[in-house]
């Protein structure tokens, strides 16, 4: 992504007031449903939208540069979310995609991708996979040979497989419910903005004693320490996860957790990491998001120096994760209360 400052940006960002508890009643968490424990920072959805328009050349729809602010909430299970959450349109991640080739460089990373290959390794012979956001379906090259492939991609994706379907996984659930032993999300949940339903959706397309993996960008992580970092902010991401709120959400869907862990890094993520050990500006809670020509142009270039240098050198020396996986079975069987 190009972050070099762009001379439009050159605006102030208006002190946002904090609203008081009884102006604006703090957001029910998006996984729980109780409220929210704080506020942690607002963001001006006029700073945010230039950001992506003219640091990054993507309208970010459906962002509107009038529409106020957004909050960054921490849930009492420690959940990070965005309200209101402002999900990308269909064309923002095709102009998204399209300008920065993703689906090219997930291809490319998909044999070293620490996500894939976690997921990959649960995989057995015979069993019947489901991919949901999946791309091109570029998991499937990691699978077992005589493991049964099904992505689910509902933009659509260019050079997509045959196994590759443009349905939602709650189209894909009613259609054909309990007929996957795996369903995986990489990347996926922190764009949705309702991450239960997605994952209630994946939990209907799993046979009983099937098993759900999710991969999230989790917090504290140098993605969160970078400032003004758009891939984790609006509309791309509307939610940041740690062991806690992975845990939770298995528990609203009623799975037994088999394991949360934070991922190690890997390759592809030496770039993030090159940019945070080069930007003098730190992210900091209530100043993620920020205004100012030396802020943008300090971010810029430790963006320009970290796609230089991480070809060459990998990931620095004591990089920390960026991910977090959660691996949870569905019960092999529904008890049901009868009455006596």
């Amino acid at each position: 992504m190009d972050l070099r400052p762009d001379p439009r940006l050159h605006r102030h960002q208006r002190q946002l007031p904090e609203l008081s508890a009884a102006a604006a009643p703090l957001p029910p968490c998006p996984i729980t449903g109780e409220p929210a424990a704080e506020l942690v920072e607002r963001v001006s959805a006029k700073l945010l939208h230039d950001l992506w328009r003219l640091g990054a050349r993507v309208e970010p729809e459906p962002l509107r540069r009038d529409g106020g602010s957004i909050g960054l909430y921490r849930s009492p299970c420690g959940l990070m979310f965005f309200h209101p959450a402002a999900a990308g349109s269909p064309a923002f991640y095709q102009a998204f995609y399209e300008r920065f080739r993703g689906y090219e460089m997930l291809g490319r990373q998909a044999a070293t991708r620490g996500d894939f290959r976690a997921g990959a390794a649960l995989a057995r012979p015979g069993d019947r996979v489901l991919d949901v956001g999946c791309g091109e379906g570029a998991f499937a090259a990691l699978l077992p040979a005589g493991a049964r492939y099904t992505g689910l991609e509902p933009h659509g994706a260019p050079r997509a497989s045959p196994h590759v379907l443009a349905e939602t996984a709650e189209t894909h659930a009613a259609r054909r419910p309990g007929a996957y032993d795996l369903a995986c999300a990489f990347q996926v949940l922190e764009h949705a903005a309702d991450p239960l339903g997605l994952a209630s959706a994946m939990v209907g397309c799993l046979a009983p004693g099937g098993l759900l993996v999710l991969a999230m960008p989790v917090w504290p992580s140098p993605h969160t320490e970078i400032p003004n970092n758009l891939v984790n902010l609006p509309p791309h991401h509307l939610t940041w996860w740690n062991e806690g709120a992975c845990r939770a959400l298995a528990a609203r869907l009623g799975l037994e957790v088999a394991r949360v862990e934070a991922l190690p890094a890997y390759p592809s993520q030496a770039v993030v990491h090159w940019t945070r050990l080069l930007c003098a500006p730190r992210a900091r809670p209530g100043r993620r998001v920020r205004a100012g020509w030396r802020f943008h142009a300090a971010i810029g270039l430790a963006y320009g120096a970290a796609k230089l240098l991480a070809p060459v050198l990998g990931l620095p020396p004591g990089a920390r994760p960026l991910d977090i996986v959660l691996v949870a079975r569905k019960p092999a069987r529904t008890l049901i209360a009868t009455g006596t």
